[in-house]
């Protein structure tokens, strides 16, 4: 077996997504994992739209939307009686082909991505462990513990570190893990059961102690509960699904029947200093933990794999110089400073114990959020917000320029059937509306592919300029943002592509 190019330690979500493009883009790829099999709980629930439209790219998306339960509303209970039910409506209707969230569990899902990473000819190696590894000039070295217990060293070019909190190539690095734990005990079990709120919907009780979320799982009858546990375990014994509270429970009317899983937890919010160092990277809960508010961890480590996939693939190819791959830090961990500042500030209020807590979560929530919902304005708001497609690179020193409503460095807004050419995984450009011949023969002096749509109302709502140009990402972001007379700034702009990327396989 040739050494890989990318070595990717750890088979979660992150690491199974990063192996699926980097392999679409025909890079070799190890990735390995300590652990036997997959996880065999539902973990993660939530997919959201951005993620989607990563799927979507590489073929996966269809078929993940048709097993998973989209969720259309939450529900708020306050002293034993629901208090609300704010209904999302076509929250991103307009703004994404997946206009909804979605609840698709871990284990599920990271069996569908294994099995079709298999169908591009790549194993996971389980039960195989990082033990350390050394850089030197030409690339990385890492010592591995195989499934036998014997040690094996690897070469590769780069070392991606996808293993989790404890992460070993963190670790290694000796880069900083900042940030805190919160005080309370929380526990998450999967359950089934049957009441009022087993209705397919995800219910909230934001009681003046305590509180308790019910998300619903795929499979009829099965919940997935979490809620806090304030009393530690006595002498040090594991807390057991016996030991929680059921009062709760008997408040919102759900009556468990059978725990298929149980654990508790605490929750850390915690960023890693840097999310490179050399030919290292640091990707998904390894950069990055924060409170499950909004369910946008996994999301975010995809997010992170996806960035750095397209960037790697190019500097392997000799179609970018190393320096492409200087900016998936700086465009990644902002984001995930946001990120953990905005749900640290919303699990504060749910789990706080404090007055001014309490009559938020008891007596506001209820009343306002129902209200808000109503409108529009902020369900759109809150699309955009909590599926991640407002995650923008404006900074970044890949993005350039204006034209109407888009900036570089945005992602491209959906306009209909314009999403349809990102499956090909390449830079292109985009006009809405006619292209002047000195763009097509940009286009074709920097080797791009020029995609023209018609102008339309969907366009126009969108945000784009009519005739404008609009260089794109392998990723879907919007790099150059041009005038109808920009083919000049597409000549002088400096990441585009010497040449065309290999097609994508599979």
């Amino acid at each position: 077996m040739p050494d890989p190019e990318v070595l990717i330690a750890g088979a979660g979500p992150t690491g199974l997504v990063l192996a699926h493009w980097l392999a679409r883009l025909g890079v070799r790829i190890r990735i390995i994992d300590k652990t036997t099999e997959p996880g065999t709980t539902s973990r993660a629930l939530v997919l959201h739209a951005r993620t989607l439209e990563f799927y979507r790219q590489i073929g996966l998306a269809d078929e993940i939307v048709s097993r998973a339960l989209k969720v259309t509303a939450i529900n708020f209970w306050t002293r034993g009686r629901k208090a609300a039910r704010a209904v999302f409506g076509p929250m991103g209707e307009g703004l994404s082909p997946f206009p909804y969230l979605l609840i698709h569990p871990q284990d599920q899902h990271e069996r569908l991505l294994i099995e079709r990473l298999a169908g591009l000819g790549v194993q996971v190696e389980r039960r195989t462990e990082l033990l350390g590894f050394e850089e030197h000039a030409a690339g990385v070295r890492a010592r591995l513990r195989d499934p036998d217990g014997a040690e094996s060293s690897v070469e590769a070019a780069y070392l991606a570190g996808c293993d989790g909190a404890r992460s070993t190539v963190r670790e290694a690095l000796g880069i900083g893990f900042p940030g805190s734990t919160y005080s309370h005990l929380f526990y998450v079990a999967d359950v089934e059961a049957s009441g009022a709120v087993m209705d397919g919907e995800p219910h909230l009780d934001l009681d003046e102690s305590d509180f308790v979320v019910v998300f619903p799982l795929p499979q009829p009858g099965h919940a997935r509960l979490i809620g806090t546990v304030r009393e530690e375990p006595n002498g040090g014994e594991p807390l057991a699904w016996n030991d929680v509270s059921q009062a709760v429970l008997g408040r919102i009317g759900i009556a468990v029947e059978r725990v298929n899983w149980f654990s508790t937890y605490r929750v850390h919010h915690r960023v890693a200093e840097r999310f490179r160092e050399g030919r290292a990277f640091l990707l998904g809960d390894a950069a990055h933990i924060h409170s499950p508010v909004g369910g946008q961890g996994m999301n975010t480590g995809i997010g992170d794999a996806v960035n750095l996939a397209w960037k790697l693939a190019a500097v392997l190819g000799s179609r970018a110089e190393p320096g492409l791959l200087d900016t998936y830090e700086p465009e990644r961990i902002a984001f995930a400073r946001r990120l953990v500042a905005t749900t640290d500030r919303a699990f504060t209020v749910v789990t706080s114990t404090g007055p001014v807590a309490r009559f938020v979560r008891v007596q506001l929530v209820p009343r306002l959020l129902p209200a808000l919902f109503a409108l529009r304005s902020f369900r759109r708001f809150m699309f955009r917000t909590v599926s991640q497609i407002a995650i923008e690179y404006r900074s970044s020193p890949l993005s350039e320029g204006r034209a109407g409503k888009v900036r570089g460095g945005d992602r491209l807004p959906w306009a209909g059937d314009n999403f349809d050419p990102l499956r090909s995984l390449d830079w292109q450009v985009h006009v809405y509306g006619a292209a002047s011949q000195a763009v097509a023969d940009a286009c074709a002096g920097q080797g791009l592919a020029l995609r023209v749509f018609p102008w339309e109302g969907a366009a126009s709502r969108a945000g784009f300029e009519r005739d404008a140009i609009y260089l794109v990402r392998p990723e879907g972001y919007v790099a150059l943002a041009a005038a109808r007379d920009g083919a000049e700034e597409l000549e002088e702009y400096p990441s585009a592509p010497t040449e065309v990327p290999p097609p994508a396989r599979g």
